[in-house]
């Protein structure tokens, strides 16, 4: 009998996700639209039944899923309103707006390239586009920043502690998969955090597509806990940009003043050349066949004296100087070449990840 119970709630509760949660059929009316002027989320404490269940307690009965439905609803009609479209160039992600004056967090592939204007909208979720304009990215994490450049108070949601997430706890992911569709409305998937690694990596079961890179996933409070990052192949692992990768008051700045950084999951940059050990500065040893380095005419014996305007004392400043690029991307390096001084542009090449 019992087990049979337990039947009937997990096919009741799957029937609650299907009609009240996963999408939403329509954006609201005209008059909910003006709501949207406030420029906070609306955060209440969690009753204790509902801490219990959304920290992973297995729901009891149907008061308890009606409890979770009710909850949920309340939370996306704040949520929805901070959640955003992001369109660079001609490709489709989401984001979230955290300040009132239009900070948008983002994944670093959805914004592409920093200090970006040209092509470049966000789409609020009443289906005004505004422009917009990418910052920094720390390519490594997939974080990105926007920042919507039109002067106005924008809606905006809280940020959590990402150090505070815990496996099998609650959570509920916001985009807009294939782009701002305004028959369809923003998309919510409700699902489970699996694993956390520190400053790392948030991996949840709430089902991505594409699109939905850049969107928010909040905790049952409405704070931003990630940002989604990358779809996994089976559709029930994804993984999202842990919050206190925007945080680090250091690594802020360099987005703000739109720096990037580091190279994407799978995108490791690749030049080709080898360091004098006995130099102490960015002497070259070797240069690898077939590599960048050796099509565009680097030799051994040529000193590295500057990438892209960054100066490079020693050969440890010019692997990282590398590292902090993407493949394909176009650079300068200034070089030493005996007496003479060379200006030498080169496209860095792509290779495996170690």
């Amino acid at each position: 009998m019992r087990r049979a119970t337990s039947r009937w709630i997990v096919r009741s509760f799957a029937s609650l996700l299907l009609v009240g949660w996963l999408v939403v059929p329509r954006l609201p009316a005209a008059a909910d639209i003006a709501d949207a002027t406030s420029v906070s989320v609306r955060r209440d404490a969690l009753p204790q039944n509902l801490k219990r269940l959304f920290d992973g307690a297995p729901p009891s009965g149907v008061s308890d899923l009606k409890a979770i439905q009710d909850h949920v609803q309340r939370l996306f009609h704040d949520l929805k309103k901070c959640t955003v479209g992001v369109q660079v160039r001609n490709a489709w992600g989401s984001g979230v707006i955290i300040s009132k004056d239009g900070y948008v967090l983002t994944a670093a592939h959805v914004a592409q390239q920093p200090n970006q204007e040209r092509n470049c909208k966000v789409t609020l979720w009443d289906g005004r586009e505004v422009n917009a304009k990418t910052l920094g990215l720390y390519r490594s994490l997939d974080a990105g920043l926007m920042k919507i450049t039109e002067p106005g108070d924008y809606p905006f949601a809280p940020l959590g502690n990402s150090a505070e997430v815990k496996e099998n706890q609650w959570c509920v992911a916001l985009g807009h998969p294939g782009g701002y569709q305004e028959d369809r409305g923003l998309v919510l998937r409700l699902g489970r955090v699996m694993q956390v690694l520190e400053n790392q990596s948030i991996t949840t079961n709430c089902k991505l597509v594409g699109g939905d890179s850049g969107g928010p996933l909040f905790d049952m409070e409405g704070r931003v806990i990630g940002i989604n990052s990358r779809i996994a192949e089976r559709l029930y692992s994804n993984l999202h940009v842990p919050v206190s990768a925007y945080q680090d008051p250091s690594l802020w700045a360099r987005m703000v003043k739109g720096e990037a950084w580091g190279h994407l999951p799978g995108h490791k940059p690749y030049l080709g050349v080898g360091g004098d050990g006995a130099a102490k500065d960015a002497k070259i040893a070797s240069v690898r066949p077939q590599s960048p380095a050796e099509k565009y005419g680097l030799k051994p014996g040529d000193v590295v004296l500057a990438f892209d305007n960054r100066q490079i004392p020693d050969f440890s400043a010019l692997t990282q100087a590398v590292a902090d690029c993407q493949p394909d991307e176009w650079v300068r390096l200034k070089v030493r070449r005996g007496d003479e001084m060379l200006t030498i542009g080169m496209r860095l090449g792509r290779r495996d990840e170690d």
